[in-house]
């Protein structure tokens, strides 16, 4: 038995009947991570040692009669949040042998489950980008194809899930982060409802759609992270005093009588026809199962992508703004006055992605412009989250595609941001409104996964997950092959 190739579900049972230890199971994927890693370059550190130690501790608390969904199952966690003791780089040179010295509330609460940290994967830069391009230290490979991209920002936890390195990750997602790797990789990936996970501990991108998210093998992995890590946070002003849901109890209750609605706009033409063929396929799987379809509207998805691309940016010159190289990370050593240092520090410590947000952003802030851009994209915002709300009070669930096209090769459009940027075409509508939306697999197109995706009501992840449950997508077709 592979154990690095077990679902957390799976991997429980097994702890549970103590027929495996969580020594055996953490070893297995640091093994994984060994004999692979430098092919596909997912992970940024490998903490072997704290890893077996919390491997060692867990089957302690399972030997004295403790149990627990997630009781020493190994995991790994997106460079951008922190793990106390162990480097934060956002996968940045300005954050370069940046330690942290806390832990994230999600984090926290997966110590006090018993899960296992094995370390840090890689991203693109401060989340930005939709590829894992941009990171300073590495570029991740896609499981299914070395050649082609795993998805951005959390392209290191969709490959190392799908290649079985870990058995969930722990990640983000802004503006299509957890989904886009999710589909490009033939994983799950839940993007949660903004304020259900609090965003302590996660460093701040755009603190207005920032999400903590899982990606994981099946759907009930990915409920079972949830249910441990959801929930108000005094550290967390965002965070919603809306107590969460029992995410497992109904997960296999079907989706007989739910309405779900597919809108018009995200079957058009920047779809190709054999993506939009497997996602009315999805659909057909909801229809037999007892679900109602129905065509939907949501007339403002065509601003989704310039408003998302005129607040992030803003966001973003704000958040980073504290970065300096003053108290940790990067600094050059050559400046000779505060001048200097800021210019030096921060034009050798960010990358270009980086720079161009950040320049962006601090342009639509200025005088003169905050009215004209980031003002006007709020508004936008308003009226994509009321398109949301109109269609919410027709159907229980939206299906639509994750991306236009499978995974694209490695540098093919790495010097074109725009292209890049509608990479976010069907996954940043959802971001603005603050709506939950999950991927799971749909099929594969030239050996290569797709993931469709379905967005449900605000605070609405039990009935999301549930149906994303009834397309069964870990029987869709095989995993990745490495």
């Amino acid at each position: 038995m592979e154990l690095n190739k077990l679902t957390i579900s799976a991997a429980a049972k097994l702890l549970h009947e103590k027929k495996i230890t969580s020594v055996e199971l953490t070893t297995a994927c640091l093994d994984r991570i060994k004999s692979l890693d430098a092919k596909i370059q997912a992970c940024l550190c490998v903490c072997e040692a704290e890893a077996l130690a919390q491997a060692a501790a867990a089957d302690k608390r399972i030997a004295a009669g403790e149990t627990g969904d997630l009781l020493g199952i190994p995991y790994l966690v997106k460079d951008n949040i922190t793990v106390a003791g162990i480097q934060a780089t956002a996968a940045s040179k300005i954050l370069k042998n940046y330690i942290a010295p806390y832990n994230a509330t999600a984090v926290e609460r997966l110590n006090a489950a018993g899960a296992v940290v094995l370390g840090k994967t890689n991203m693109d830069e401060f989340g930005h980008g939709a590829s894992t391009e941009n990171s300073a230290y590495q570029i991740t490979k896609n499981p299914w194809d070395l050649e082609r991209v795993p998805g951005g920002s959390s392209g290191g936890n969709g490959a190392a899930v799908a290649a079985d390195m870990c058995l969930f990750g722990l990640s983000s997602d802004t503006g299509g982060s957890i989904r886009q790797p999710a589909s490009f990789c033939g994983v799950v990936g839940l993007k949660p409802s903004y304020g259900r996970i609090s965003r302590h501990g996660l460093m701040a991108m755009t603190s207005s759609t920032d999400v903590v998210g899982v990606i994981s093998k099946t759907v009930e992995d990915a409920a079972l992270v949830l249910q441990a890590i959801a929930g108000q946070d005094d550290f967390d002003a965002t965070a919603s005093s809306v107590a969460p849901d029992d995410y497992l109890k109904n997960l296999d209750n079907g989706v007989k009588g739910l309405k779900v609605g597919l809108p018009a706009e995200y079957f058009t033409d920047s779809i190709k026809s054999e993506v939009r063929d497997l996602i009315m396929a999805q659909a057909e799987i909801l229809k037999a199962a007892g679900a109602e379809i129905m065509n939907v509207s949501l007339p403002h998805t065509k601003y989704s992508v310039p408003a998302y691309y005129i607040i992030t940016p803003c966001e973003i010159s704000s958040n980073l703004a504290r970065l300096d190289g003053l108290r940790y990370g990067y600094f050059d050593e050559t400046a000779k006055n505060l001048a200097e240092i800021y210019a030096k520090n921060r034009g050798g410590g960010f990358g270009p992605e980086a720079k161009r947000r950040i320049m962006l952003g601090t342009y639509a802030l200025s005088a003169g412009y905050y009215d004209a851009y980031y003002k006007k994209a709020n508004k936008v915002r308003q009226m994509i989250a009321l398109d949301f709300a109109k269609v919410f009070g027709q159907v229980d669930i939206i299906l639509a595609p994750t991306t236009p096209t499978a995974a694209f090769k490695i540098g093919e459009k790495v010097d074109d941001p725009i292209q890049m940027y509608l990479e976010d075409i069907f996954v940043s509508s959802a971001s603005l409104a603050g709506l939950p939306a999950v991927v799971v697999p749909a099929g594969l197109i030239n050996n290569l996964p797709i993931g469709v995706q379905l967005i449900g009501k605000k605070m609405g992840e039990a009935e999301l997950l549930r149906v994303a449950k009834s397309l069964n997508p870990e029987q869709n077709f095989a995993k990745a092959n490495i």
